[in-house]
């Protein structure tokens, strides 16, 4: 019997999802035998992504391998949200066009996302390129009474005229509250009432503005991601997901909108990665705790961070510190000490791509496949990846093609064994700046600034965070303190 991956497609124990809009767990049928269709939200561009995106999206990174590696085909698509209210006031502070932000911060969050390992999405649809199919929507909106123009030129859709509205996230209407990114406008016929297009002001650039049967302006953010999936997957999608904090009000205004525009179910499956904290705290810049995914690089290994991120089933909290670090490190040196007792060092390859056969008949495989088929439970894969490191180092050597592709499927065990027993847990910052060398570096930030070498000035700032160095910017300069 052959031991290929697309055997998968009828495994023993069906694939299970914690499906969010249902609240159990729910056996997996694709609107379409042996493909699936999976949209994920991407970021809001206007600025490098941090911590808590590389927990969600490591999260997705995952799923869409094990979907592919149990057989099926898988269509993923990864928004990019690059017009926003965020992303116009980032650029006017900068002083550089919206488009110079946004293609510099999607270059940068590529990079962070491929050295975490992630392999890119089939789709990454931007939200300028879908404008049609917005205005698109928008109409069908209006035209079934659900959405109309307000006083203030923006176009609103009217929540209390969706029957559902809620379902997902467990919410009624008496007791919802206006959308944290909707802003108070008393020209709404009802205050949940939220925007599908913004009529533009006469401040914002003229690249923030597109023409409409409603007026100059932009699409909402919500607006976005419903155009955005119908154009690229079909009217209903097998998966749809995305952080915790996304699922009010984003994908609640989502479902209204699509199948509000369509009469059809807009997902059939809606999953939400859990939060990160750092140090026990939500994560926060007002709070110092505060990380992007370039200075997590600058101080781990990409793989300790990867294997942070899937020690803990998808749906968790997981607190993230240096401890944690620490201790994911010290685990990926025993799966890696048993992987060098093998001839061959080379590591697996980039794409998460297992090497050599893996035996889905043995029981490692077998315990492997039930615990992925089981919601995605990591941990419990993981446990197999031990077991099977154990075995190896009381001789048993014929399992290293095993643990070695199995780790691969997550993403892990992705270095050369020898190479990465020698690095260290942590990489410590090199001794302490005086404040004439601080000074001389803020110096250069700020001429890099001025000579709209923003990237530049990025680095500067995000070494020096890795220093120990915070900066804090003003109208009357900027001054720094050490963290």
């Amino acid at each position: 019997m052959s031991n290929s991956a697309v055997e998968l497609l009828a495994p023993t124990i069906m694939l299970k999802i914690y499906n969010t809009l249902s609240r159990e767990k729910q056996d997996f049928i694709p609107l379409e035998t042996g493909r699936v269709g999976l949209y994920v939200c991407g970021l809001t561009v206007q600025d490098v992504p941090h911590l808590g995106h590389a927990r969600t999206f490591v999260a997705f990174d995952v799923i869409a391998n094990w979907l592919r590696t149990a057989g099926y085909a898988v269509s993923y698509v990864r928004n990019i949200t690059d017009i926003d209210d965020k992303i116009i006031r980032r650029a006017g502070e900068a002083g550089e066009p919206i488009n110079a932000l946004t293609s510099r911060t999607i270059e940068s969050m590529t990079a962070d996302f491929a050295a975490l390992g992630m392999t890119a999405p089939d789709h990454e649809p931007r939200a300028t390129q879908y404008i049609p199919q917005m205005l698109r929507m928008i109409g069908l909106l209006e035209g079934k009474g659900l959405a109309y123009q307000a006083g203030a030129g923006d176009v609103n859709f009217a929540v209390r005229r969706f029957d559902g509205y809620g379902k997902l996230s467990g919410k009624s209407l008496d007791d919802l509250r206006a959308g944290e990114r909707v802003a108070v406008d008393t020209t709404k016929r009802d205050p949940l009432d939220f925007v599908l297009w913004k009529s533009a002001k006469a401040s914002e650039p003229a690249e923030s503005k597109w023409d409409s049967p409603w007026g100059s302006g932009r699409p909402g953010w919500h607006i976005e991601c419903s155009a955005m999936c119908e154009a690229v997957l079909g009217k209903t999608v097998d998966i749809h997901g995305g952080g915790p904090d996304l699922k009010f009000p984003h994908h609640e205004n989502e479902i209204a909108q699509s199948e509000g525009a369509h009469g059809v179910k807009f997902a059939n499956y809606w999953m939400h990665t859990g939060a990160l904290n750092v140090d026990e705290e939500k994560m926060s810049k007002s709070l110092g705790n505060f990380f992007t995914v370039r200075e997590a690089l600058a101080r781990y290994d990409a793989e300790v961070i990867r294997y942070f991120v899937v020690r803990s089933h998808y749906r968790s909290s997981v607190n993230f510190s240096e401890d944690q670090l620490i201790e994911s490190h010290s685990a990926l040196r025993r799966l890696y000490t048993a992987l060098r007792q093998s001839d061959d060092q080379s590591p697996v390859g980039a794409g998460n791509t297992p090497s050599g056969n893996l035996n889905w008949d043995d029981e490692y495989g077998q315990r492997f496949k039930m615990a992925m088929n089981d919601d995605f439970n990591t941990p419990e894969a993981l446990a197999v990846l031990f077991d099977l490191a154990t075995e190896i180092n009381r001789g048993n050597h014929s399992l290293i093609p095993q643990l070695r592709g199995l780790g691969g499927i997550l993403g892990l065990l992705q270095h050369e064994p020898s190479k990465f027993l020698q690095s260290a847990a942590v990489s410590k910052p090199a001794g302490q700046l005086s404040n004439a060398e601080i000074d001389e570096r803020i110096l250069a930030r700020t001429n890099a600034k001025q000579s709209r070498n923003f990237a530049e000035s990025d680095r500067i700032r995000d070494e020096l965070k890795t220093l120990g160095i915070v900066l804090e910017d003003s109208p009357q300069g900027t001054t720094w303190r050490r963290s």
